[in-house]
């Protein structure tokens, strides 16, 4: 049985996420009711983990969604200090110290800026250089967001599909159980059919 669900289940996506087995016909997955429950359970298996991908993706994604905007508005910060010329005069601001702390400041023209890289480190970078590193570094976010976006659809997709799958092998159970009785000779018993719901 669960060579059948691996053939299945071979093909990845581009982050190498695998694709939900799509069960067209339940025979190629269980030849009688003595393989369902076990069938049953990889399904069951497969769905907790795709949602475990889900929750972490959302988490990735969330945030990437707050780290975009802080770095197009340093980039144009970056771009605006690029853009002044030597000799103008200095720029009156502020500048945060704290989460309600400000300090005036005044910034003269100048050809080097203070970047922040995480892990409280700073670097001192030629503006030119800044610039570039910052347009590779949203370039680089941006990309990271649009995969978050993909996969996040692409894993509600298997989840569905396994939803579905679960659905059909329940289905099933019931038929061959029902034909089972009929060639017995036997009737149901009441609420027979509902020992074993999808996802319940």
């Amino acid at each position: 049985m669960s060579g059948k669900l691996q053939s299945k289940d071979a093909a990845a996506n581009p982050r190498g996420i695998p694709y939900a087995p799509f069960v067209d016909k339940v025979e190629d997955y269980v030849s009688s009711r003595v393989e369902v429950d076990g069938t049953m359970k990889s399904f069951q298996e497969m769905i907790s983990k795709y949602q475990f991908m889900e929750v972490n993706t959302q988490r990735r994604a969330a945030g990437l969604k707050e780290k975009v905007p802080d770095i197009q508005k340093t980039l144009e910060m970056v771009q605006f200090l690029s853009s002044r010329k030597p000799g103008s005069d200095p720029i009156q601001t502020t500048f945060e110290l704290n989460d309600t702390l400000y300090a005036k400041a005044a910034i003269p023209p100048t050809d080097e800026v203070y970047l922040w890289l995480g892990a409280n480190v700073m670097l001192s970078y030629p503006i030119a250089e800044a610039e570039t590193l910052l347009h590779s570094k949203l370039s680089t976010a941006q990309q990271s967001l649009e995969n978050c976006e993909e996969d996040l659809d692409f894993l509600r997709e298997q989840i569905t599909t396994l939803e579905v799958a679960t659905a059909r092998l329940y289905n099933w159970e019931v038929t061959m159980k029902r034909k089972e009785k009929a060639e017995n000779g036997e009737e149901d018993a009441p609420g027979d059919e509902k020992r074993r719901l999808p996802n319940g």
